[in-house]
């Protein structure tokens, strides 16, 4: 397959080839084999090349490192400064650390060049990594220092969050560089800044763009529910369940079968039936309930209140017809009118 180098001026597998040539055979097939160096690219484990070998994967890798020990000091090595330097300007240009599927896929979206590519970041000595755990993706870089601060200010800003906080993500950028105060200035843009929120495993973004815990289901779309959450906050008002089944197809290409939906709807507490098929997020202030629950509410918030002021209160929390609320005012159980026609809750 051909190489396709648009971001770099040498060429990684002819570079590679000409390094490796220095190398007893033994050795330059381990690594060939480890890094996907050969016509297979995909990268072979030690307890395969050592059930090749009839050896322990222990001792496949004591050839490994031996092997890229003896490539640090051979001729070959020093001839290629060149191109590890421009690596280096590359991870610098793109923010000074930067994921390595990122960093791979900017150089090439070829396979095998990217298996060359990152054999001499493996190889160099200006290149470090961070390995991939919980909290971040891996990584390389070439200033300590940044990483070190990217690294606080990515875990900074996630403690700054709730589970359910979702943020635009301007706003995310934006608090982003207020953890990075004393950064250089040629890495305060937002597009090396986005590259380094995407380091994180903690936080992520949604369909919709906004930024939160990548736990979160706000954030990490499983189902149906998690995407009528998203198509109502971004509607801003409340919908009928039809709506939203038909806003999540448009907004994300989700086939959304209204019975389910309302299923759904019905089963997550984060909505509130607001009306008849109505539905609102209990985020907005709506309470929990049927139309009894909300006079009654308003009643204990307000004290005693005139018909028309207690129906006035209830509309700005339920889709329904004046007469309902009447209705339930009627309900002598919960209700009592006093002889200045205020309504107030039976103790």
């Amino acid at each position: 397959m051909a190489q396709t180098l648009d971001k770099i001026s040498f060429k990684p597998k002819v570079l590679v080839k000409k390094l490796l040539s220095s190398l007893p055979e033994r050795s330059r097939i381990v690594l060939e084999s480890r890094f996907g160096l050969a016509a297979n690219v995909d990268r072979v484990t030690l307890e395969s090349i050592g059930d090749r070998y009839g050896i322990t994967r222990e001792r496949v890798r004591q050839i490994e490192n031996h092997a890229l020990g003896l490539l640090k000091k051979s001729p070959a090595f020093s001839d290629s400064q060149v191109a590890f330097d421009e690596l280096e300007g590359i991870i610098d240009s793109l923010g000074g650390i930067i994921c390595e599927n990122d960093l791979l896929s900017f150089i090439s979206k070829d396979k095998s060049t990217q298996n060359h590519v990152y054999f001499l970041l493996v190889l160099g000595d200006p290149f470090k990594y961070r390995k991939e755990d919980d909290e971040a993706q891996r990584c390389w870089y070439v200033d300590i220092d940044l990483a070190k601060k990217i690294e606080t200010a990515l875990t900074n800003l996630y403690h700054g969050l709730s589970n359910e906080d979702l943020i635009a993500e301007s706003e995310m950028v934006t608090r982003f560089l207020r953890e990075l105060q004393d950064i250089n200035d040629k890495h305060r843009n937002e597009e090396v800044l986005k590259r380094w929120l995407s380091i994180s495993k903690r936080l992520g973004k949604n369909p919709l763009g906004e930024w939160g815990h990548a736990s979160s289901p706000n954030v990490k779309t499983k189902g149906i529910r998690d995407y009528a959450y998203l198509a109502v906050k971004k509607h801003g008002s409340p919908l009928h369940f039809k709506e939203v089944a038909d806003l999540i197809g448009k907004m994300f290409g989700r086939v959304a079968h209204v019975a389910t939906t309302h299923n759904e709807l019905i089963k997550d507490d984060r909505f509130v039936l607001v009306g008849r098929g109505m539905y609102a997020l209990k985020e907005w202030g709506y309470t929990s309930g049927v139309v009894r629950d909300v006079i009654r509410k308003v009643l204990r918030d307000s004290g005693p209140l005139t018909k028309s002021e207690v129906t006035e209160k209830v509309l700005k929390d339920r889709h329904v017809k004046p007469g309902t609320i009447a209705v339930n005012l009627q309900n002598q159980k919960y209700f009592k009118r006093g002889k200045d026609d205020k309504y107030s809750l039976v103790k």
